[in-house]
């Protein structure tokens, strides 16, 4: 058997060994484990169930990490992305006041388009359609977009009637136990600790725990939670996305999951080699996998599934097969049994890793052209405009509407694709919708 497996995944081509493998999954899996915590505590906010949402968000991540290793024999994790969970429960459910059930719908929805633009391998034409700058200022927006959520999550950014936004009060214990969080993670981030985020998170509830500003659960270990509230719900709302303020949302999902993946599927193979005259090989084969989770844990109950950064750690550890994605979604497997964490893993806890994310996907921000102002300035719009109005979708629109103005003020629109000048309108039609 262990020959038959390092022969499928070419272990010895790639120079690596089932042990260094099963490591290098096990590394992934520990720094992003944290998703079954924070991935619940953002889609509750929309009105999901919490335990059904950690269900499904296990299950989504299992499947799209095993199916990413098994087809595309990648050494890349897929969960639920950070990032469009917070669009989909901040800006669709609470900001539109959608249901979360429609939201849900929507996401399947997009999940379809996007098996289907990968099956007719349309990706290029929509990859090539978007300007490389304004697919890194997205990136970077959800950044800001969740690192400013992690910051009011944890108390430390709130409310305030003068200047819209204030720091918190140090009087609050749960707020110091963002800070400590904070300090910690960072901390263990900058020293390269494997799972720095994820034994942030550890540290942070132990400390939540021993000073009393979180209370023990009654057992450790259980049966995973139910995913009754929210199985097949998404079919049966398919009907509900009948406006065009809903397929904006749709659009939003799919351009964001879509070009979120490529990116980081992009990134990670360069960073294990795999690229070759600029190309990815397999490439088709991990976007099917990727889009299959997709599809899949919208029928579970979760928000999209997209490839995670953290893969690089377990790259980084010598992870170079398939084998090391198959081995992160065993795992996720046996992360089913840990449901009773939910009740100790709080908002205070899970907003160091929102607020340190948030700086991964800034990263992408030094690649924009800022010295070119009919760049800088959509890029900026999209940047700044996702965590002052509190929308994702409202930041892509902005940038996507000025992008052909400041394009033509600079006698380059006819750089501009066709599908940026079809953006250009449905966007400004979403914008009137939404704040009329």
């Amino acid at each position: 058997m262990k020959n038959k497996i390092a022969a499928y995944f070419e272990l010895e081509k790639l120079h690596t060994t089932v042990r260094r493998e099963v490591l290098a999954g096990f590394t992934t899996f520990i720094s992003m484990a944290y998703i079954l915590f924070v991935n619940p505590t953002v889609l509750g906010a929309s009105g999901m169930d919490e335990g059904a949402v950690f269900t499904a968000t296990a299950l989504s991540s299992a499947l799209g990490c095993i199916l990413m290793g098994v087809l595309a024999r990648y050494p890349i994790a897929t969960a639920p992305a950070l990032g469009i969970n917070a669009f989909f429960s901040y800006s669709v459910s609470v900001g539109m006041g959608i249901p979360w059930e429609t939201a849900l719908a929507g996401v399947f929805v997009a999940s379809l388009i996007f098996m289907v633009i990968t099956i007719f391998k349309l990706r290029e034409l929509i990859i090539e359609a978007i300007p490389v700058d304004l697919k890194y200022a997205i990136s970077g927006g959800i950044g800001l977009f969740i690192a400013f959520i992690g910051l009011s999550e944890g108390g430390i950014i709130v409310a305030n009637e003068s200047t819209l936004v204030g720091m918190g009060s140090l009087g609050v214990g749960t707020t110091w136990l963002t800070i400590f969080g904070l300090v910690v993670t960072a901390i263990l981030m900058i020293k390269r600790i494997p799972g720095a985020i994820f034994v942030g998170i550890i540290a942070t509830t132990l400390l939540g725990l021993a000073t009393n500003l979180i209370q023990a659960p009654d057992r450790l270990v259980s049966a995973a939670p139910s995913i009754s509230s929210t199985f097949l719900v998404a079919l049966k709302h398919v009907g509900d996305i009948n406006s065009i303020q809903l397929w904006v949302v749709v659009l939003t999902f799919l351009l964001v999951t879509f070009f979120d993946t490529a990116g980081t599927l992009v990134g990670l193979a360069n960073q294990a080699g795999f690229m070759k005259g600029n190309k990815m090989p397999r490439v088709g084969k991990a976007l099917a996998a990727d889009s299959t989770a997709m599809l899949v844990g919208s029928l579970l109950g979760t928000s999209p599934v997209g490839a995670y950064v953290e893969s690089s750690a377990g790259i980084a550890v010598g992870g170079r097969s398939g084998l090391t994605a198959v081995t992160t979604g065993i795992f996720f497997i046996f992360g089913l049994f840990f449901s009773p964490l939910l009740s100790v893993v709080t908002p205070q806890v899970t907003a160091p890793a929102l607020i340190l994310v948030g700086v991964l996907m800034t990263h992408s921000l030094s690649q924009i052209e800022w010295s070119k102002m009919e760049i800088a300035i959509p890029a900026f719009l999209i940047l700044i405009g996702m965590p002052l109005t509190y929308s994702i979708a409202d930041g892509i629109a902005l940038g996507c509407i000025f992008y052909p103005i400041t394009m033509i003020a600079a006698k380059r629109g006819k750089e501009v694709s066709p599908i940026m000048y079809m953006l250009f309108f449905v966007f400004i039609g979403f914008m009137w919708i939404l704040n009329t």
